[in-house]
């Protein structure tokens, strides 16, 4: 029999193109045109609506990169239209890029009430859709001229920047019509679509393919191409019957929601993610009028907290829309975070002002982590998860993985504690589904647990700031429902998706014990590094702020603790974990920004630790320790340098702290070699190049701890030409190729003792320079790097090399409330893909009896090989300093950086966490009187995380500590402020029950990486 399909689907494909779609919308008018071209920054409607609007024609170019220009639109229906679907149809210039990634608009009615978003794939806003002729139409558009940043090749560009974008116009005004939409030509081509998309995705000797195809040519015969608006109706009805038979029993089950991931700063500042958040939100709520099954799942407080600032009207309709079970809130946390950098108490907060957020100002208890976009996910988030109240977690980034698949989509997800979390990535590999035919299908066949479970989640809608869903979604959604052939469809939300997972498929769900690691976008951990450190720094000294407010408010009764200050900084420090903010992949423009925040953030938590250490009382010059351990080291005075000893979470008068410190038995050598520098459990050797070429452990018996014909601290700089994605990848043909850093211009000693001596080391590589100084400071076992860099390079990246004499199987990084092993040897595919990793303040390599830690105040990216030397095998750790990539900022990194690390011979897990504190939490120096710890705890194993007031203001001191170590700890906590009561909390401080308490102290015991809330009641 002949094979006629490639001709029917020819004329099909023909007649939707060239008939049926433009028939869609019938008669138009167009709306007379004003301008008003905004100066400067967005402003409120209010101000465009008393602004002076000058004529404007269509055709005409708009629009500066970032600019605003606000239009008016005015007309009335022509009598003529009464009784017709009446729309106003507005295209400012769409270019062909995606939805959210050039111009946006918001339609507003006359008097300034926000109306709907205006986007490519939703140009239209509904006048009537029973006209009854003669509706006078006024409305304000503000339109916003983004520019297209990211090209499909990463080309540099410096549209990425207000400051350097131009001013040239990127738009023009295509139209502004009243127009009539034919309905029926609309459903029509509807279904078409998704007759259409299924019969593609059937196999051709399916009966159902054929079925299909000859009702759409049935369809073809029943429609007059010259007429279609007046014959659609009768070409619908020869496609109902297909339309109309059921799925199969069998059919996968897919729960939809609606969905619009907007990355709160990316190719966009964060000022215009506020506007983005308030187009596609005013969408949803004038959608799910018309369609009240629409369920809208919706993360990030932040972008409501936007809303609800900026766009009143629009919150008021959000409230409505969540108590009509249109509107989910979802995610749990402030914003959707990077899930890898972030320390522990960071990702706390995330999780604490998200909920938070959503049950005081919604009164939604969220139960999902959702975070379909970040780059990995951190082994401690199942812990972090249960102790909030969360059940689920959600993620899409998975499906991106470069070398492996994941073996499942829905599974427990196993932390480094053991708590388990249930956990679903959905199989139709996208957060922006349209419900075509291809995506279903994909959806079905993808999904990895078939035979256990029969169910996955589908979000669709346009992102980052598209508009979200739209009402042809809607109406495919209706069609597909249960439809022959294709997987079944409702429309729901996440919580009764999880719950129908779960009773399915909890018993026999498989579990992924450790990390979520993405193998991809490894250069997260290190691109636009002064971001990086910004956050660093703000987590670090809003750890040592709230401790000493804390310690003020319960010595003094006059001191009010900074409730709103610490609110607010830790609010503007988890918006800028977002992640592409963060992971360094936005423009110039979001990284500029931020960079002035985080010095505003740091110099205001500087004035808060100021006044609360005032507020201590009167005291002489005294040495704060912000760190839970007790400290024995080199502090600077005005003085000069001094060796002090000081317990954790207190103070003690300098002349205290120095009075117990033994004589320095630090000295400095300098030969034609190189120069010797040696403590009491060190002795280090820098040769004339400025290289380690010795580090001997002389508490080990004077082993040395780099590798045999090595030297240390060497510096190697790779070219860096990722595949693609300029700012996310660092692809591992990077390897291939580099350059030893070995030439300097000059090795000199310039600090020789009594308490501390340094080498300091200049070179110049390229078009860059670095100074370091190597530091030993007398009874420390650090040798401490500090660096300045004028980096000036080009798509290279630089890093810093420590062969060590230990053969490792596998190496330990600091994570949030802990760690992780990693194999340093690739027997799989998924060892090799680890080739780059992510530390916080510590990564460590061991051989049964002895470990080396590499410390770091600001540095994620490293890396670990195994490395063969004339003595048998060592062990090769890297940190990652600084990239160059073009794209999407093309000045990335380049300017001058300074930021330390420090190698540690000899560490346990225990001296690696506390000396990666340390680095993290210099001691400081102020005049203040004695404070005793604010709380003690006796086994070094468990590690206080944060100090603070809780935040219901009762003046309870909450504290959060963890088990360290990977092991069991049985520990005692003493206060020293007297205790009333003392209660387990969830991380949102509410009571899980009493603490074991006597008069001596709380006893606490604790499983290997366990977190532990306390709130303790002040006597």
């Amino acid at each position: 029999m002949h094979d006629d399909r490639p001709l029917v689907q020819g004329r099909l494909e023909r007649a939707l193109r060239q008939f049926i779609r433009p028939a869609q919308y019938g008669e138009r008018v167009p709306l007379s045109l004003s301008v008003w071209h905004t100066p400067g920054e967005p402003v409120p409607v209010g101000e465009a609506l008393t602004a002076s609007y000058e004529p404007f024609a269509t055709g005409t170019e708009w629009g500066s990169p970032w600019s605003t220009s606000w239009f008016r639109l005015e007309g009335a229906v022509p009598q003529t239209w009464a009784g017709r679907h009446v729309e106003v149809v507005v295209d400012p210039g769409f270019s062909g890029e995606g939805p959210g990634f050039q111009a946006e608009g918001m339609l507003y009615d006359a008097t300034g009430v926000p109306l709907k978003g205006i986007h490519p794939r939703n140009r239209h806003l509904t006048v009537a859709e029973r006209a009854e002729g003669g509706e006078e139409v006024r409305l304000l558009l503000e339109a916003a001229a983004n520019p297209t940043v990211l090209s499909h090749d990463f080309e540099p560009t410096h549209l990425g920047d207000i400051l350097t974008a131009g001013d040239r116009p990127i738009y023009r005004f295509a139209s502004a019509d009243l127009a009539v939409l034919n309905v029926d030509v609309w459903q029509l081509v509807l279904d078409i679509e998704v007759l259409s998309e299924l019969m593609a995705e059937l196999p051709a000797d399916r009966p159902r393919h054929h079925e299909i195809l000859r009702a759409l040519e049935d369809m073809l015969d029943a429609l007059d191409l010259h007429d279609v608006p007046g014959t659609a109706a009768a070409a619908r009805t020869a496609l109902s019957s297909e339309l109309a038979k059921p799925a199969a029993a069998s059919a996968h089950r897919v729960s939809a929601t609606g969905h619009a991931h907007i990355d709160s700063a990316w190719l966009w500042p964060l000022r215009e993610t506020v506007r983005k958040a308030s187009r596609t939100f005013a969408n949803v709520t004038a959608l799910a009028r018309d369609y009240p099954e629409l369920v809208f799942s919706c993360s990030q407080a932040q972008q409501y907290a936007w809303v609800k600032e900026h766009q009143p009207h629009i919150w008021e309709r959000i409230k409505k829309a969540v108590a009509d079970g249109n509107w989910a809130p979802v995610g749990s946390m402030w914003v959707e975070s990077d899930a890898n950098m972030p320390g522990g108490e960071a990702l706390v907060r995330q999780i604490v002002h998200g909920k938070r957020f959503f049950q005081e100002e919604l009164g939604v208890e969220t139960e999902e982590i959702w975070l379909p976009d970040s780059f990995g996910y951190t082994a401690a988030f199942p812990q972090l998860a249960k102790l909030a109240g969360v059940r689920w977690f959600l993620t899409q980034k998975l499906s991106w993985n470069q070398t492996n698949k994941m073996p499942h989509h829905t599974f427990w997800w196993e932390g480094i504690d053991g708590t388990r979390v249930f956990t679903h990535f959905p199989p139709v590999d996208t957060y922006n589904s349209q419900f075509l035919g291809s995506e279903l299908a994909h959806a079905e066949k993808n999904f990895r647990d078939k035979g256990r479970a029969s169910h996955s989640l589908v979000p669709f809608g346009w992102g980052d700031g598209g508009g979200g869903p739209t009402r042809e979604m809607l109406e495919r959604a209706r069609r597909l429902r249960s439809l022959e052939g294709s997987p079944r469809v409702e429309i729901e939300k996440p919580s009764v998706f999880f719950r129908a997972a779960e009773e399915e498929y909890a018993e026999a769900a498989p579990v992924w014990s450790g990390e979520l690691y993405l193998e991809l976008h490894r250069a997260t951990y290190t691109t636009q590094a002064k971001t990086k450190q910004g956050n660093r720094y703000s987590e670090h000294r809003l750890r040592e702020t709230e401790l000493w407010c804390t310690a003020a408010a319960l010595r003094s009764a006059e001191y009010a603790y900074p409730y709103e200050a610490l609110d607010r900084i830790w609010k503007t420090v988890l918006l800028h974990q977002f992640h592409d903010i963060l992971p360094g992949s936005s423009i110039a423009w979001v990284h500029r920004e931020a960079r002035d925040t985080y010095a505003r953030v740091l110099a205001e938590l500087d004035a808060l630790t100021a006044e609360a250490v005032r507020a201590l009382g009167p005291g002489d010059l005294s040495v704060l320790n912000s760190s839970p351990y007790p400290r024995s080291e080199v502090v600077d005075t005005a003085d000069g340098p001094v060796h002090v000893n000081v317990q954790g979470l207190g103070t003690k008068s300098l002349a205290a702290a120095a009075a117990h410190t033994r004589d320095s038995a630090l000295f400095a050598e300098e030969t034609d070699e190189g120069i010797t520098l040696t403590n009491e459990h060190l002795s280090v050797a820098v040769d004339r190049d400025g290289l380690l070429t010795s580090v001997r452990d002389l508490d080990a018996g004077g082993r040395e701890v780099l590798a045999p014909g090595t030297r240390g601290n060497l510096l190697q700089l790779h070219p860096d030409h990722p595949n693609q994605w300029d700012a996310w990848d660092i692809d591992k043909h990077y390897r291939r190729k580099h350059t030893d850093l070995t030439a300097a211009e000059s090795v000199e000693l310039v600090e020789s003792g009594p308490l501390r001596a340094v080498v300091r080391v200049v070179r110049a590589f390229g078009s860059s320079r670095l100074t370091q100084e190597l530091r030993l400071s007398t009874g420390s076992r650090r040798i401490d790097v500090v660096c300045e860099v004028d980096w000036q390079e080009s798509e290279k990246v630089l890093k810093a090399a420590f062969p060590l004499d230990v053969q490792a199987e596998r190496s330990a990084a600091e994570i949030q409330f802990g760690h992780v092993h990693r194999p340093t040897h690739t027997n799989t595919g998924w060892d090799a893909a680890r080739f780059e990793i992510c530390a916080h303040r510590w990564l460590r390599v061991a051989e049964e009896g002895y470990g080396v830690a590499v410390l770091n105040d600001s540095t994620y990216g490293h890396d670990v090989t195994r490395t063969p030397h004339e003595d048998g095998l060592g062990t090769t750790v890297r940190l990652t300093l600084l990239r160059a990539p073009h794209s999407p900022d093309p000045e990335t990194d380049l300017g001058t950086h300074r930021f330390t690390y420090a190698l540690l011979p000899g560490a346990g897990v225990g001296e690696a966490v506390a000396e990666g504190l340390a680095l993290n939490l210099p001691l400081r120096v102020a005049d203040a009187p004695d404070v005793a710890p604010l709380v003690t705890v006796d086994d070094p194993a468990v590690t206080v995380e944060s100090v603070k007031l809780a935040e219901d203001r009762s003046g309870d001191v909450v504290v959060r500590l963890y088990e360290s170590r990977g092991g069991r700890a049985r520990a005692r906590l003493t206060a020293s402020f007297p205790v009333a009561r003392a209660e387990v909390t969830d991380l949102l401080e509410r009571p899980l029950g009493a603490a074991d308490a006597d008069a001596e102290g709380l006893t606490l015991s604790l499983r290997p990486f366990q977190i532990v809330t306390l709130r303790l009641r002040p006597a």
